[in-house]
């Protein structure tokens, strides 16, 4: 059996799965190795397997053996095994270390890197892969690598005929389960003479 992954935040008394044996006779159900930590329980009489106390996410995949047992001829049994996986759910948003940074572009250059954004996750695996996009601001004007959080301009600034100062609006995106959750931060660009 391999039942859907379980949230590292399931609770206590929340089904896994239900065993079933085709057998003429009454049979009795029970868990006979590989759960030593006392995680499940089932129901000797119906084969639902539920969760007995909170999962702690490093002991996960766990595999158990269920034994289905003659109710009235102990020498007559089968066992299946249980492969239970649990879920690291996402805790953590990404964070920026400032929600306001101030960069200075000189007029006149080509496109060019800005400034390198990078903010932190605290969460494992795929809930810690960060990417970076643009939230709001001049799209025309800017555009942020998705990978590293670099910041580039497109195209070049002329301090006399256009705005001194963009805005733009950048955000840094997890790839958590089951939601994904962002951070924000806004850099000033200052055009310099």
């Amino acid at each position: 059996y391999q039942p859907a992954p379980l949230s590292e935040k399931t609770l206590p008394d929340t089904f896994v799965v239900h065993i079933d044996v085709l057998y003429k006779d009454p049979v009795i159900y029970s868990i006979v190795s590989g759960d030593e930590k006392g995680y499940f329980i089932i129901d000797s009489s119906t084969g639902i397997v539920r969760t007995k106390k909170n999962l702690e996410l490093e002991d996960f995949p766990a595999i158990f053996n269920v034994r289905a047992t003659d109710s009235s001829t102990a020498s007559i049994f089968n066992e299946v095994s249980v492969n239970v996986t649990v879920i690291d759910e996402n805790d953590f948003p990404p964070v920026f270390p400032s929600s306001l940074l101030e960069a200075r572009l000189e007029e006149n250059l080509p496109a060019t890197q800005i400034i390198q954004l990078e903010a932190e996750d605290n969460d494992t695996g795929r809930n810690g892969f960060l990417t970076y996009g643009i939230l709001s601001g001049d799209r025309q004007k800017f555009r942020i690598d998705e990978a590293t959080g670099i910041l580039y301009s497109t195209t070049s600034f002329d301090y006399e005929e256009e705005p001194t100062e963009y805005q733009v609006v950048i955000y840094a995106e997890d790839d958590g389960i089951p939601e994904k959750k962002r951070g924000y931060c806004t850099v000033v660009i200052k055009i310099i003479d």
